[in-house]
């Protein structure tokens, strides 16, 4: 007796799940291969100077290469652990993880990748810590409005978001990023008193990071709003962190380095809400070894200017005013490269340069020399008030050769 037919639906639902290889992007190249925006391009990705690499050829783009590799981290894991066919097939029959319930249920995976880079990533024009210094500030002083701590809340809320994406996605970098945002957060919310719940947030972030183990549930807590810490929990860490030796076979070494910088650069933030400025010192100083390969361009300058102003804040609060002024004084040496070194970023060199007068003027007042904060306040004042009139005087130029560019082609 011979095999029985297969039906018409079972002979659709075969052709359904073959793959057209001719269709599918290129392989990830070999971990080892992967170097992220730290490899220079040979022509600009993007429009204006910021992204010319000083003191050298090429140029950075703006940080593209990095996002790619974070945010398609277990995507590309799992072509090289299943190989394309199988993976490609797992993907088309919706087997890879997503979230399946609530409002992205009807979403791809990628559009749910999509928005979880916009959770992480995306800036509001108002938000108050929009642009790319990490320089820590207490913001937080009893006086906000209703309206400041709304969008503060919001902020947080979306890093809880995040984090509760990353773990269904099961994109450990994308959690380690979550943890160390929702640190950043919680502190532009609670101020002081979240900085307890903040370092704890960091700590995880650097647990999934680092080449040790990690436990799922430990770090889903986090997720939720007010997050209560059963003192007695029994760790069970079993997922490897993203510079575990057996990890590192499939993925590139500097997906955990990515992550390493962003949590211990807001692991000092928290201590140093704490109060315990050299702990927070040494957490600083642990980032510029994971800098040392990457070029020197406007967005990896501003990483290493915060690192550089915070570490002289750290000295100021403590009373080291010498110490302090030597760390600022190398943080306005990368703004002043970008303003008199060829290709340099101009808007980004002034930025670094106003921020860092700003730690110095502060620091200076602590010292008990208002006089001489004040004159240097009034320096950046008077530059920001220049900048604001040349800007407008751009827009309005601009404004008017596109009007004129319209009329032109209007009479054709």
């Amino acid at each position: 007796m011979g095999k029985k037919a297969k039906s018409t639906a079972k002979i659709q639902k075969a052709a359904d799940r073959k793959i057209d290889k001719s269709a599918l992007p290129p392989p990830p190249p070999p971990p080892e291969e992967e170097f992220g925006s730290a490899k220079p391009l040979d022509k600009p990705a993007l429009p204006g100077t910021g992204f010319k690499v000083l003191g050298g050829d090429g140029y950075d783009d703006g940080g593209v290469a990095d996002l790619s590799l974070l945010i398609d981290l277990e995507d590309s894991v799992q072509r090289r652990r299943r190989g394309e066919n199988e993976y490609f097939q797992a993907l088309k029959a919706d087997l890879l993880p997503r979230a399946t319930k609530g409002p992205m249920a009807k979403m791809t995976r990628r559009e749910q990748k999509v928005s979880l880079a916009q959770l992480l990533f995306s800036e509001d024009d108002d938000s108050e810590d929009k642009g790319p210094s990490e320089v820590y500030v207490d913001q937080v002083d009893g006086e906000e409005d209703a309206a400041t701590l709304k969008h503060r809340g919001d902020r947080l809320a979306q890093a809880r978001a995040a984090l509760r994406l990353s773990l269904l996605l099961r994109e450990p970098a994308c959690t380690s990023l979550s943890l160390s945002e929702l640190c950043k957060r919680k502190l532009t919310f609670s101020g002081k008193n979240g900085a307890k719940e903040a370092l704890r947030c960091s700590e995880k972030a650097l647990l999934i990071a680092s080449e040790g183990f990690w436990d799922g549930d430990e770090i889903a807590i986090e997720a939720e709003d007010n997050p209560v810490i059963d003192p007695n929990y029994e760790t069970n860490a079993t997922t490897p962190g993203l510079a575990n030796p057996a990890v590192l076979k499939l993925l590139p070494v500097r997906v955990s380095h990515l992550c390493l910088r962003s949590a211990y650069l807001q692991r000092g933030n928290a201590l140093a809400a704490m109060g315990k400025e050299e702990e927070a010192r040494e957490s600083y100083e642990k980032v510029f070894p994971l800098l040392e390969d990457e070029p020197r361009c406007a967005r990896v300058d501003w990483e290493r200017h915060s690192l550089y102003v915070n570490i002289g804040n750290t000295y100021s609060r403590s009373g080291d005013f010498d110490a302090a002024l030597a760390q600022y004084d190398k943080a306005e040496k990368l703004g002043q490269d970008h303003l008199n070194e060829e290709g340099g970023s101009e808007k980004d060199g002034k930025g670094m340069v106003a921020c860092v007068k700003r730690a110095r003027a502060f620091a200076l007042k602590r010292a008990g020399k208002d006089g001489e904060a004040k004159k240097i306040l009034k320096e950046v004042v008077e530059q920001q008030i220049k900048d604001n009139i040349e800007a407008a005087a751009a827009k309005k130029k601009e404004a008017e050769g596109a009007k004129k560019d319209e009329a032109a082609s209007e009479a054709k």
